[in-house]
């Protein structure tokens, strides 16, 4: 199995099995989504798709941020916090951020698409291994801005490590995003429109027991779970 690393910038030019990783917060906040019961998540790439998409299906909701920040209109932001005391069952959610679902809508050559954050980074492993593709390309959607993506680039080495069968302490793996640049404004008291308590979510490993898989159709991409 070939593994390779990928940004926003050239996502699209890789084929085969690719993974999208974003740890702060995007793909966090999926992962808590579906643990609440949501059905589906439509990622899309920008505010006004996103209220497009929403208007076709009954009972949507809208999720997501612009620059870290709520979206007028939006029902919640892309808090993993703020959902974990939500009841989504049965939703379908329109997804829009400013990295993670960039990814998703970006990797237009991949052959197999999934979003990945520690949350679900064991069974997204469990699930590369059954796949068993002769290639894995890890999209770090952080990398490339003035954050640099540590938090997506340490999920990916884990990821990595588990698929390769290595026995890993996730402990250096986690600590690496709480002391990432991404995590700073979250974590600082002095900027309270972010929240220390989705940094804390985002180190949740294995919080839950799912992989997230994207697929394309006719409306658009589409996010489920698969239990593995």
């Amino acid at each position: 199995m070939e593994i390779q690393r990928a940004t926003l910038e050239n996502c699209h030019e890789h084929q085969g099995t690719v993974v999208v990783v974003d740890v702060i917060r995007a793909f966090t906040a999926a992962a808590f989504a579906f643990y609440k019961g949501a059905d589906e998540i439509r990622p899309v790439s920008t505010v006004q798709e996103a209220f497009e998409i929403a208007k076709k299906i009954p009972d949507a909701l809208l999720m997501g941020e612009v620059d870290a920040l709520p979206v007028e209109g939006f029902d919640f932001n892309n808090s993993p916090a703020s959902l974990s005391l939500m009841d989504l069952t049965k939703r379908i959610i329109v997804h829009r951020t400013s990295s993670g679902t960039q990814g998703i809508v970006r990797s237009v050559a991949a052959e197999a698409v999934l979003a990945a954050s520690f949350a679900c980074a064991g069974a997204t492993a469990r699930y590369l291994k059954k796949l068993s593709p002769d290639s894995v390309t890890f999209v770090i959607t952080g990398a490339g801005s003035a954050d640099n993506g540590d938090e997506d680039i340490a999920c990916a080495e884990y990821i990595e490590a588990l698929l390769l069968g290595e026995r890993v302490d996730p402990a250096p793996y986690l600590k690496r995003v709480k002391a990432s640049a991404a995590a700073e404004k979250f974590l600082d008291p002095e900027f309270p429109e972010y929240s220390a308590e989705d940094v804390e979510c985002c180190v949740q490993l294995d919080r839950v027991k799912f992989a997230l898989r994207v697929e394309r159709t006719a409306q658009g991409f589409s996010m489920r779970t698969v239990w593995i």
